[in-house]
């Protein structure tokens, strides 16, 4: 998979931007705040649909034109997936409401056809690799849930329907455990929600357990190898309900190994219904839903020690890059296309030893970004086998 052609208006700083893209090695160069990040930015945009700079989509429409009562932010891309070639568009649209108010609505568009969202993540793949994406290791389980969502909705074409159903599920059992603590009522009110909620959040549970074990396996190899055989990485997923029984979680620590590869997904929602009809009194207390994969977690391990608890500086970039190369490399199994690599001032955080080794592996790729303030971090090789792009005030031109 490539990007061959990409366009963009009133994307952040970018307020008019048409170009044709290479299928190799571009290098954006420019100093701080010129535009390179949001190039990256939008193009992970039409993959994920979504920023990993913000939570907030309106923040990458562009400040000015935010201003005005309707604003639009349009990015297409054309690329070419095997041997077909498609256009993809987005659309953010911020449109008057209320009195002075504005909302936001998002429109997508495949060949000239609206889809929904959930419905074309994944026909479009990138990977994406700031410094800043170390919240994935050192913040909290919020942080490595994201990660696991945006991986997945890539790689399993139904991921992000069923992600997004079970969240509104989630959010109709937790007004009803609160209606039931404060007016009382009949609690098998829950049963409709409860059966919603377990056929839903197995499914994710069991996508996450496979999704996790194959992404260990290569993360565990590449970071054998950047490591120079000093350090073992393994992944551990945590879900805040555990399909396995009980006696056999008792007592384990953290840098136990736990195979959940034998599981189903019968086994899984019938263990899931269980134990929600179990605790149903201490839920309906709390007025919240305190089990399912909305509140799992995903731990790193080095050398059995948890990498965001005692992990040096250098052991967090390790990990980071060893996760996000072995990323490109699960989605191209599984998808079947390298997908499009995007680096963020990725080369400065690095040793000399680390920076030969991204290259080695990013160059197994179609298609790589980089953005970079000093071309110089980069051997002479490399640089003259890449085109080079010129970034500055938000205009981009090719180096001739």
């Amino acid at each position: 998979m490539y990007l061959k052609h990409l366009s963009l208006t009133n994307f952040r700083s970018l307020t008019r931007l048409d170009m044709e893209l290479p299928r190799r090695v571009v290098l954006l160069v420019g100093e701080n705040a010129q535009g390179k990040t949001s190039v990256l930015e939008a193009i992970y945009f039409l993959a994920a649909f979504t920023s990993f700079q913000t939570h907030v989509d309106r923040q990458i429409v562009n400040f000015h034109e935010a201003k005005n009562p309707l604003a639009v932010a349009r990015l297409v891309a054309e690329y070419q997936r095997g041997k077909t070639k498609y256009r993809l568009e987005a659309r953010l649209i911020l449109e008057p409401t209320g009195v002075n108010g504005q909302r936001l609505r998002k429109e997508v568009l495949l060949n000239g056809v609206k889809k929904h969202v959930s419905d074309i993540m994944g026909h479009f793949n990138a990977v994406i690799f700031v410094p800043q994406m170390s919240q994935i290791i050192e913040g909290g389980p919020d942080e490595r849930r994201r990660y696991l969502n945006l991986a997945l909705a890539q790689a399993v074409p139904a991921y992000a329907r069923v992600l997004s159903e079970y969240h509104l599920a989630l959010t109709q059992r937790n007004a009803l455990l609160k209606a039931l603590y404060e007016r009382s009522g009949d609690s098998n009110q829950l049963q409709v929600w409860d059966e919603t909620l377990v056929r839903l959040g197995a499914q994710i549970i069991l996508w996450r357990i496979q999704a996790v074990q194959e992404i260990e396996r290569f993360a565990s190899r590449i970071h054998h190898e950047l490591t120079r055989g000093s350090e073992v990485l393994r992944l551990a997923y945590e879900p805040a309900y555990d399909p396995l029984k009980p006696e056999l979680q008792l007592g384990l620590k953290l840098d136990t190994p736990i195979d959940r590869s034998s599981l189903d997904l019968e086994e899984i929602q019938s263990g899931f219904l269980a134990r929600l009809k179990q605790i149903r009194g201490e839920e309906i207390a709390r007025g919240v839903t305190t089990i399912g994969p909305h509140r799992d977690d995903l731990r790193f391990i080095i050398n059995k020690a948890d990498v965001s608890d005692y992990g040096s500086r250098g052991q967090l970039r390790t990990t980071l890059l060893a996760l996000k190369l072995a990323e490109v490399e699960w989605m191209q199994e599984r998808t079947g296309e390298w997908p499009v690599i995007l680096l963020d001032e990725v080369m400065a955080e690095l040793d000399t030893h680390r920076r030969a080794d991204l290259l080695k592996y990013v160059g197994k790729g179609e298609q790589v970004l980089f953005t970079t303030t000093d071309t110089k971090l980069f051997t002479p090789e490399f640089v003259e086998q890449s085109e080079i792009w010129d970034v500055s005030g938000g205009v981009v031109q090719p180096r001739k």
